[in-house]
């Protein structure tokens, strides 16, 4: 059964996504936006099941993006990840304990059926939802990548969430920023799950 809040979340995006979807993810009128990650007939339903559940959340964020900096700082966590619609979208409840800052975030995930990707919606306490979602998918081999047009700080870019299992019940996820179509990337963002009890 949804929980309320992700009723909430739920009811945001599709309000948002119904009445906003303007910009760089929006094509000219008769024209059909390119995705940004190819297309897959690969049934990737159950691709985020490895997730669910309570865990200890390790992060590692980069002080300033895209100025060629390398100061990074550790942020502290919990996540609790529930899923619904059969496996089709799940929810992500954390927080992150920094420094300097306490963030209270959601992640929502849901799976289309018809294109086999998966759109990442992210959102805090304080912003409510930040769009663009991220849409993508698994390869075969557990690697997922999810792509997204976006700009910081009036500097268009590419939005990539990465995710991999080097160990096994070890999730880990990486952000990362392109300036030039993602021939190259700056990774910002790192955090690593451990299983809580």
């Amino acid at each position: 059964m949804m929980t309320s809040m992700a009723a909430r979340l739920l009811a945001a995006v599709f309000l948002f996504t119904s009445a906003f979807l303007v910009g760089p993810l929006t094509a000219p009128a008769g024209a059909a936006a390119p995705p940004l990650v190819a297309p897959t007939t690969r049934d990737g339903h159950a691709d985020f099941d490895f997730l669910m559940g309570t865990w200890k959340t390790h992060y590692q964020r980069l002080r300033h993006i895209l100025t060629g900096a390398h100061d990074w700082y550790r942020c502290e966590g919990t996540s609790v990840i529930t899923p619904f619609w059969k496996d089709h979208g799940d929810l992500e409840d954390g927080d992150l304990r920094c420094p300097q800052q306490y963030v209270q975030g959601l992640t929502l995930r849901l799976y289309d059926t018809q294109t086999h990707q998966w759109s990442l919606w992210w959102a805090t306490a304080k912003l409510g939802l930040v769009p663009p979602a991220q849409v993508g998918h698994f390869d075969g081999h557990g690697t997922g990548v999810f792509l997204a047009n976006d700009v910081w700080h009036g500097r268009p870019i590419v939005v990539r969430f990465w995710w991999t299992m080097p160990r096994p019940d070890h999730p880990h996820f990486e952000q990362a920023f392109s300036t030039d179509h993602g021939r190259t990337w700056e990774t910002n963002w790192i955090c690593d799950y451990d299983r809580a009890g």
